[in-house]
C-alpha cells in the first residue's frame, strides 16, 4: 500500500467489512424480517442460514445474497422496508462502524458507499450518519402495487457494482477505493481507484492531509423492539426465549397488580426484576409540607411506575401520548396533558395542590444517552421541584415503541430475562435555582436538563418530541382519536412479531 501526501478528493468505500466490521449482512436481513414482517419470517430466515453460509463458503456469493434479499423482503411493501430503514437499522449499522476505515472515508470531499445489501436498506444511514453523497447497491424488484417480489435488477452484483462507479466516475478515476480484497470472476471497484486500501483500515493510516468530518453523526432516535443484533447464534437464542418471556411477563404483571405499590421492589426480585435506588427522596406531602415536582427523564412508559414502587406510594403523573389502554390498566392516577398550553398549566397547578406530581418536560421517550429539550412549562408552576434521573437496561426486547402500539410496551419491557431500573433522586432545587430568584423558566429547564444529563452520563440536545416523530415514523407525533377497529388494526401490526 502506497500512501499519498496530498488531499483526496473522492473515495469510494465498500460497506460490509470495510466502513462495517462485520463482513456478513444476515443480521441485517433478520432485523428486516423481524422489524417489517414478524416472527415466522424471521425464523424462516434463521433456518436458512446453514445453506446461505453453505453457499458463501462454496463461491456462490450471489445466490447466497439472493435467497437473503428474497427471504426477508418477499411480500413486504416498499414502504415497510424503507421504515425499517430509517427507523431501526441504522442503530445497528452505526454501533458496527470501523472507527480506522471512517477516518480515511470522512477526510475526503466526495465520499461514494457501495454494498451488496438493497441501496434501500442502507442508504438512509449512508448518507444521514456517514455522510455519503452516493451509495450504490442493488435494486429491490418492486411490483405496481408497491410490494417486493424479493428478486433483485442484478445478476452478477459486482459488474453491476463495477459498472455503476465507472459510471459515477467517468472523468476522473477516484482516489482512494476502500474494500475487502475478494477473489471473484468480475472486476471490482477497487480496480477503478487510484489507490486501494484494503479492509482493515490500519489504525495509523494517514495517507490524507485534510480532515473534513472527525465523526460519524450519532443516532439518536432509533425505533424497534430488538435490543440485540440478531446474528444467528443471537436470533436463536431470542426465539427459545419468547414463550418463555411472555409467561413470565404476564407473571410479573399479575403480580404488580396484586401486590401494594411499597412491596414490588422487594418482591421482584423473586422474578429476576431490579430497581436500583440512589440518592435520598424527599418526604411525603403533609399539609404542613407541600408536594414536590418529580421532573425525570423520560425512558420508557414504565417510568412513572417505577417511581411510584420505590417510593412506595402512588404518585400521579401527566402525560400525553399513552394509550387508552395503559390508561386503564396503570395502577396510578395518570392525566392526560392537552398540548394547550394554558390549559395544561392549570390542571398541573390543580394536581400539585392536592400533593406530588411527576412529570417530563422531554415530552417524549428516547433511548439513547442523549436528553432532548426540556419544555419550560414546569418551571413556571412552582419551586418544590426535585429532579429524578431515570434509566433501565434490558436484554432483549425494548421497551418503547414511535411505530407501534404504546400499549404493548409494559409487556415487551416485562418479557426481558432481567430488566433492570435505576432511579436517582437529586435535591431539590435551591430557590435561587427557581423563577422565584428572577431566573426565566428557560434557563431553569435548562438547568435542570444539565444537571439530570450529568447524572446519567448523557448528552444535552435541543432536538424535541416532533424531531424523534419525524425521523422514526414521519409523521409529526400528533395524537389523535382512533376508532376501536383502527386501534384493533394497529395493535396486530405492531405486535407482528407473534401474530404474522
Amino acid at each position: 500500500m502506497e500512501s499519498s501526501t496530498t488531499t483526496s478528493y473522492s473515495v469510494v468505500s465498500e460497506l460490509e467489512g470495510t466502513l462495517l466490521k462485520n463482513p456478513k449482512p444476515f443480521a441485517y436481513f433478520m432485523l428486516v424480517a423481524f422489524e417489517a414482517s414478524g416472527l415466522i419470517r424471521f425464523a424462516t430466515l434463521l433456518f436458512l442460514w446453514p445453506i446461505i453460509a453453505l453457499l458463501e463458503v462454496l463461491g456462490y456469493r450471489n445466490g447466497s445474497l439472493k435467497l437473503m434479499i428474497f427471504v426477508a423482503t418477499a411480500g413486504l411493501h416498499e414502504s415497510e422496508i424503507e421504515s425499517v430503514a430509517r427507523a431501526v437499522l441504522p442503530k445497528f449499522y452505526m454501533d458496527d462502524v470501523s472507527m480506522d476505515a471512517w477516518r480515511a472515508f470522512g477526510s475526503c470531499e466526495k465520499r461514494v458507499v457501495v454494498t451488496r445489501m438493497p441501496r434501500v436498506m442502507v442508504e438512509r444511514f449512508a448518507k444521514d450518519h456517514l455522510r455519503a453523497d452516493e451509495v450504490i447497491g442493488t435494486e429491490i424488484v418492486v411490483n405496481r402495487f408497491g410490494y417486493a417480489t424479493g428478486l433483485i435488477q442484478e445478476t452478477n452484483v459486482d459488474q453491476s457494482v463495477f459498472n455503476s462507479v465507472a459510471n459515477l466516475f467517468v472523468d476522473r478515476r477516484p482516489q482512494l477505493g476502500l474494500g475487502r480484497q475478494i477473489t471473484s470472476d468480475s472486476p471490482t471497484f477497487l480496480s477503478l481507484c487510484e489507490e486501494q486500501v484494503h479492509a482493515p483500515v490500519p489504525s495509523n493510516y494517514n495517507g490524507h492531509i485534510q480532515r473534513l468530518h472527525v465523526q460519524p453523526l450519532p443516532v439518536i432516535f432509533h425505533d424497534g423492539r430488538l435490543v440485540k443484533l440478531p446474528t444467528p447464534a443471537t436470533a436463536l437464542l431470542i426465539l427459545v426465549w419468547i414463550p418463555f418471556g411472555i409467561i413470565l411477563a404476564m407473571i410479573r404483571i399479575f403480580v404488580g397488580f396484586l401486590l401494594p405499590l411499597w412491596a414490588i421492589p422487594y418482591v421482584s426480585r423473586i422474578f429476576n426484576t431490579r430497581f436500583i435506588v440512589k440518592g435520598k427522596p424527599p418526604a411525603p406531602a403533609t399539609p404542613g409540607n407541600p408536594g414536590v415536582l418529580f421532573v425525570c427523564t423520560h425512558r420508557t412508559l414504565m417510568d412513572p411506575v417505577v417511581l411510584s414502587y420505590v417510593l412506595g406510594r402512588s404518585i400521579p403523573a401527566v402525560t400525553y401520548s399513552i394509550s387508552r389502554l395503559s390508561e386503564i390498566l396503570s395502577p396510578i392516577p395518570t392525566f392526560r396533558l392537552t398540548r394547550i398550553r394554558d390549559v395544561d398549566a392549570e390542571m398541573i397547578k390543580k394536581e400539585l395542590s392536592n400533593g406530588d406530581l411527576v412529570v417530563y418536560p422531554e415530552g417524549t421517550t428516547c433511548r439513547e444517552p442523549f436528553l432532548l429539550r426540556f419544555s419550560a412549562l414546569f418551571a413556571e408552576l412552582t419551586d418544590n421541584i426535585v429532579p429524578v434521573a431515570m434509566n433501565y437496561r434490558v436484554g432483549f426486547f425494548h421497551a418503547t415503541t414511535a411505530r407501534g402500539w404504546k400499549g404493548l410496551d409494559p409487556i415487551f419491557f416485562f418479557m426481558n430475562p432481567r430488566p433492570v431500573y435505576e432511579v436517582t433522586f437529586l435535591n431539590q432545587l435551591e430557590v435561587e435555582a427557581t423563577c422565584s430568584s428572577g431566573k426565566s423558566p428557560y434557563d431553569v429547564a435548562n438547568y435542570v436538563q444539565r444537571i439530570l444529563a450529568a447524572t446519567l452520563g448523557f448528552e444535552c440536545t435541543n432536538f424535541t418530541r416532533k424531531d424523534k416523530y419525524r425521523v422514526l415514523a414521519g409523521n409529526d407525533g400528533t395524537v389523535s382519536y382512533l376508532s376501536f377497529l383502527d386501534q384493533v388494526k394497529k395493535v396486530i401490526t405492531t405486535f407482528k412479531p407473534f401474530l404474522h
